[in-house]
């Protein structure tokens, strides 16, 4: 894949305010930039270049730095106690849909309040709750149970007779079956659940937002996405209701029951814990296992190495991650006036840590734009660093990996079977469609 070239555009800088060019800023923020895929590229590649820490302004938001590079994302991220998650929003929204949040939430600007939302003591508190529950050592005794799930979908794979689409009918539903069983959640349900984390992920996506709009045009969809948001809390009320009178061994009744600081979780709290769980939990390894295929399907020679060597498994599915990112971005706030990468920062400044980008920087990837399942090392910043980084990294690994070990030996030939496609978003998103020709053993 030819690097990008730079797109138009970028201001020399003329004190605080934002400096980069406006053609630039709106591509950030636009969600079919990030489902083209290269126009998000180019600008990151460009901004890396020429300005990979500055101030941007889109219209109709409030200023915020743009963090480009890996080393200046790992900086921040490092820094948890100078960069808080929760001060401000934690993703971008605009100055309207701010307001709008504020108003319903009492002036906090989160419409949830999940572990992505908190900063210490809060944090490591809520998040030592469940943090064994993801450990490796912990996770083992799931394996042959992920490994059965995964036996499963390929079955159905190759009853679809050589065609199908994989993002729809395999790599949404296998996460989302391993996760829910892990909650605790009835497989009955599990539409439910994919079509909710769709409506709120691709918020503003005509083909799975409630709207059926590109843009849902009540302060940035924010109405719609509380409706989301208060669906899956009647949903959890009621499975915590049930865990409290009959508590299981599953994800679920340590949620209902559990404690932090010596009290039980509030409300809020614990329908974000469960909001969570149940929409990162799959969605973000779906969009991982989606994009790897589609890449193995464009790269044949990696395909091949891959198949002849199931050793390059684990490389596969840490390029995979580095190669789709499926959480582009999340936003920090300076809590006292810092330094960055020779660049002043004011106490209250918000930050945009841009994953993607640091996930192609030239300067820790060699050949960045090419998907190489052999590369190491692979630092990729997909997962996050420092006390928030993602809490079910090791179940998606483990996930992808079985996945892999059982799918790659019964593949003999993929082909792209028309255009894929991502979803419209700027937040958390990957394939919505991937078509494939096949041929199984």
């Amino acid at each position: 894949m030819v690097p990008p070239g730079p797109p138009p555009g970028h201001r020399t800088h003329s004190g605080s305010r934002p400096v980069i060019a406006q053609d630039i800023a709106q591509t950030l923020v636009d969600p079919r930039a990030y489902a083209d895929g290269k126009r998000i590229d180019d600008a990151f590649a460009y901004l890396r270049r020429e300005a990979p820490l500055e101030q941007a302004q889109p219209e109709g938001f409030d200023p915020f730095w743009v963090v480009t590079r890996h080393a200046d994302i790992l900086e921040v991220e490092r820094q948890n106690e100078l960069f808080h998650n929760g001060d401000r929003a934690t993703t971008l929204v605009t100055i309207e849909a701010d307001r709008k949040v504020r108003e319903m939430m009492g002036g906090s600007p989160h419409l949830v309040r999940s572990l992505v939302q908190m900063d210490n003591p809060d944090h490591m508190a809520y998040r030592r709750l469940t943090q064994g529950w993801f450990m490796p050592q912990n996770l083992r005794k799931l394996e042959e149970r992920i490994r059965e799930i995964a036996r499963g979908f390929i079955d159905r794979m190759a009853e679809h007779g050589g065609r199908c689409d994989f993002a729809r009918d395999v790599a949404f539903l296998y996460p989302l079956h391993v996760i829910m069983e892990v909650i605790g959640v009835p497989e009955a349900d599990e539409p439910r659940m994919l079509k909710l984390t769709q409506e709120l992920f691709g918020s503003a996506d005509p083909d799975v937002n409630r709207t059926g709009e590109e843009m849902s045009r009540n302060a940035d969809g924010v109405d719609t996405i509380q409706s989301v948001v208060m669906d899956f809390m009647m949903y959890f009320n009621g499975i915590t209701e049930d865990r409290r009178v009959k508590p299981r061994d599953d994800l679920a009744s340590v949620i209902a029951n559990g404690q932090v600081n010596g009290a039980p979780l509030g409300h809020l709290e614990a329908m974000s814990y469960y909001i969570i769980a149940a929409t990162a939990g799959h969605d973000t390894t779906s969009s991982t296992t989606a994009g790897a295929l589609w890449a193995l399907a464009e790269n044949p020679d990696q395909f091949r190495k891959v198949k002849s060597d199931p050793a390059l498994i684990p490389g596969l599915v840490e390029e995979s991650i580095r190669w789709v990112t499926p959480v582009k971005h999340f936003m920090r706030t300076a809590t006292a006036d810092a330094e960055l990468a020779g660049k002043k920062i004011a106490q209250g400044d918000w930050m945009m840590l841009c994953y993607p980008s640091g996930n192609r920087d030239e300067a820790q990837f060699a050949d960045p734009f090419r998907f190489d399942v052999t590369r190491s090392p692979n630092k990729h910043v997909a997962f996050g660093y420092g006390a928030h980084v993602c809490l079910g990294q090791h179940l998606a690994r483990m996930e992808m990996r079985i996945l892999w070990e059982e799918l790659l030996p019964r593949l003999e030939a993929v082909e792209l079977d028309g255009a894929p496609r991502n979803m419209v978003a700027n937040f958390v998103c990957g394939p919505k469609s991937v078509p494939i020709r096949f041929r199984m053993s």
